[in-house]
């Protein structure tokens, strides 16, 4: 049994919004599903952290939804800021029963074990807004900072180490969303993997520590579609 990541496969089955316009995302989903398919094993996990779909409503978001699920492994799916179509817990599951998607699951203020990593994070926020000080921005960043806390505490409770994933970087460039990094490094957190980030700029985001956390980044189209394997035994002799 296996755990692998990626972010932002940005699916559009449920809407006309390709990817394919964007330089490097031609035939997208046939490139992810055919690394998929030759890594990802039934057992195996892919955690994918958010920008799952273009979709704007649930109901839209069920074709990406099925997409994923009829792919190998278990799916645990994240928020991210392209995401329109999340909803509560009991919305979202509700829709994977009535579609039968057997394979999907949400994380949403909870846990999930897989091996020896207990698998936890929130959509985070991006870390330039923490220099923004209206308080929308503030506010944002309390409840993401919470959702973290919830889901670290989960991923305890279950054993294993704990591994963030996140949709938006929490600390790069010598900025740091301190309410964020700070749930990190007070439960130990030492291993993050985030989304977002796309295009000429990703590389200088690749795999980074700071102040004991190593980051890496993630977005579909860096990994060049193919989800990354997490190996924590490796990641954790440095």
């Amino acid at each position: 049994m296996s755990l692998f990541t990626i972010a932002d496969p940005h699916l559009s089955f449920g809407v006309n919004k390709p990817m394919d316009i964007f330089r490097g995302w031609d035939n997208y989903t046939d490139r992810l599903k055919e690394n998929w398919l030759s890594l990802v094993s039934p057992d195996d996990t892919v955690v994918l952290p958010g920008d799952i779909s273009w979709a704007m409503s649930l109901p839209e978001a069920a074709a990406d939804l099925k997409w994923l699920d009829a792919l190998p492994g278990t799916k645990i799916i994240g928020k991210g800021n392209h995401d329109y179509w999340w909803a509560t817990m009991n919305k979202m599951q509700t829709l994977t029963r009535e579609r039968e998607l057997t394979t999907v699951r949400f994380l949403f203020n909870n846990a999930f074990r897989c091996g020896d990593i207990a698998v936890c994070g929130s959509r985070g926020w991006f870390f330039d807004a923490a220099g923004n000080n209206s308080e929308e921005n503030a506010k944002v960043i309390r409840r993401e900072a919470g959702r973290l806390k919830a889901s670290v505490e989960a991923a305890l409770a279950l054993g294993g180490t704990p591994v963030a994933f996140m949709h938006y970087p929490v600390a790069a460039d010598g900025n740091v969303c301190e309410e964020i990094f700070s749930v990190l490094k007070s439960y130990g957190v030492t291993r993050c993997f985030f989304g977002h980030i796309h295009g000429d700029k990703s590389g200088r985001y690749a795999d980074y520590t700071v102040d004991g956390v190593r980051f890496s980044l993630i977005s579909a189209d860096f990994l060049r579609f193919c989800p990354k394997k997490v190996e924590l035994p490796a990641e954790n002799t440095d």
